[in-house]
Formats: structure tokens, sequence, C-alpha cells
């Protein structure tokens, strides 16, 4: 015979089982969703790494011009004017023992 005791009893596991599997489903749910969330970052790491790694290849692949050797006998040397003119002059002084040249410090 079926006491109320045991129908209260078996009703209060089956709402426990419900909750229980309630909880369990929305679980489910939020793994799925971070699931699709790391999919959707992987495609986008995967497509980054591709760019970067086609970049590299284009930059290795790519002729660098070599700069022309320098040659150091011309760097120098400098070629001695003709003219007297063209030496440089030894600097002016004024009445001061200042130096008078293109630049002049004006003191106020």
């Amino acid at each position: 015979m079926v006491t109320v005791t045991s129908v209260d009893t078996l009703r209060n596991a089956v709402a426990a089982a419900e909750r229980k599997v309630q909880q369990d489903q929305t679980r489910v749910d939020q793994d799925a969703s971070r699931l699709q969330g790391s999919r959707v970052q992987l495609a986008k790491d995967q497509e980054q790494l591709s760019t970067r790694q086609q970049e590299s290849r284009h930059a290795g692949s790519a002729t660098a011009t070599a700069p022309a050797p320098v040659q150091l006998d011309k760097a120098i040397a400098k070629p001695v004017p003709a003219s007297a003119d063209a030496l440089p002059r030894a600097p002016q002084l004024n009445a001061q023992g200042q130096t008078v040249g293109r630049l002049i410090n004006v003191i106020v």
C-alpha cells in the first residue's frame, strides 16, 4: 500500500532531480558558449599566424640591396682649393678679444 509519506518523498526526489537537471543544463549551455568563443578566437589566431608567416616569408625572400661599399680614401681626403682666397681664414678678433665671424653672440 502506498502511504502519503512515500508519495511526498517521491515528489521531493523528483523535484530535486529536476533542479539538478536544470543546473546541469545551464552548465552545458555555458560550456557550449565558451567553446564557441574559443573556436572563434582560435580561428582569429590561426588567421593572424598565417598572415604573419606570409609577411615573414616575404620579408625574408625580398632581395635586400647591399649598400655601396664606402671608399674611405675619398671620405677622409678633402681636395685643396686652387686659389688662396678659398682657403679658410684665421678668425678675426674685435677690441674685446671676441671672435668675429659668421656667428655673432649678442650680449644684452
